[in-house]
């Protein structure tokens, strides 16, 4: 399994493939502790939670499950997020303090290697969450921190006062597949007036490439938003067919090649896969070793509709 530095940082030597456990809920917790034995022996060691997901149940299942398995806390990797409530975003002091504790709690563990901010609150005050990631801190249960779905000017906005403290932003979690590319297709159309010349994110690759930030590539198999799986999706045959075609030149699966074709990219992007299905994280891995071709990867983006000028 490949490995990169999260953000840049030589503590946080992370596999370029992660875990997301949005569904892990679904599994009974011996399940989970089968899958966890599972991902690690594919050197998988980074984990990805939020609070919402399962309302709270996945990172309950996880650490009691944790406990079961043959290796240790200190040998992976846990990121969760905070800051979506019921009907509205929370970056307040209180609200990012008081998660921190009950996914503690749940987690059964004594600290975070990350905490990322959920989905952009308007109302955020940069002050006040720089108290609570400085408390954090200080106390030991956040080690790093980073953000999710934020565009550049929203997290030039938060290290205006973080940085002061010595606190940076280490990752952005944003969803990226090979049928969700808006951040690389505004690049390839610059001064043109089609379609994919808008740009919708403010230059977040080029950004977060300036700024060592380690872009978390959320729902790499999803078209649209939620819309469904397009590896095997009977609506894209050419991308099928050439994600076949490319597959078995590399001996890998088009999944495992979905994966590798976000991993190509040198952005140096770590892929947060979410499939509590162990054959396909085995796929996954099995395809982590591999770099396509400059030939291989144009072809890929191609065969997913887009049109290079």
């Amino acid at each position: 399994m490949k490995s990169i530095l999260l953000g840049k940082q030589e503590e946080m030597n992370v596999s370029q493939i992660g875990i997301g456990c949005m569904r892990m809920a679904q599994l009974t917790e011996q399940q989970v502790v089968s899958y966890l034995e599972h991902t690690h022996e594919l050197g998988i060691n980074f984990y990805d939670h939020a609070d919402i997901y399962g309302q709270g149940a996945c990172e309950t299942i996880f650490g009691k499950a944790l406990k079961q398995t043959s290796f240790n806390r200190e040998d992976i990797m846990i990121q969760s997020k905070c800051g979506i409530r019921s009907g509205f975003f929370d970056f307040s002091k209180e609200h990012i303090l008081s998660s921190v504790d009950n996914i503690l709690t749940r987690l059964d563990v004594d600290y975070l290697d990350v905490l990322a901010l959920h989905r952009p609150d308007a109302l955020m005050e940069p002050e006040e969450v720089t108290e609570a990631f400085v408390e954090l801190r200080e106390s030991g249960k956040v080690r790093h921190f980073g953000v999710s779905n934020q565009n550049p000017m929203q997290i030039e906005l938060l290290k205006k006062s973080l940085n002061p403290q010595g606190i940076d932003l280490l990752v952005n979690q944003l969803q990226m597949s090979l049928m969700f590319t808006p951040m690389i297709d505004q690049g390839f159309n610059v001064n043109m007036k089609n379609e994919g010349a808008v740009m919708r994110d403010g230059s977040l690759i080029e950004y977060s490439r300036l700024n060592d930030m380690t872009i978390q590539a959320w729902s790499p198999f999803q078209y649209g938003f939620f819309e469904g799986a397009f590896v095997d999706n009977p609506k894209f045959p050419e991308l099928n067919n050439t994600l076949e075609e490319i597959a078995q030149k590399y001996g890998v699966s088009k999944t495992g090649l979905a994966i590798a074709w976000l991993s190509r990219h040198p952005a140096n992007i770590q892929t947060i896969i979410g499939t509590m299905n162990s054959q396909r994280v085995s796929e996954v891995a099995e395809a982590s070793g591999i770099t396509l071709s400059r030939e291989d990867w144009y072809a890929l983006y191609r065969a997913a509709g887009n049109i290079l000028p």
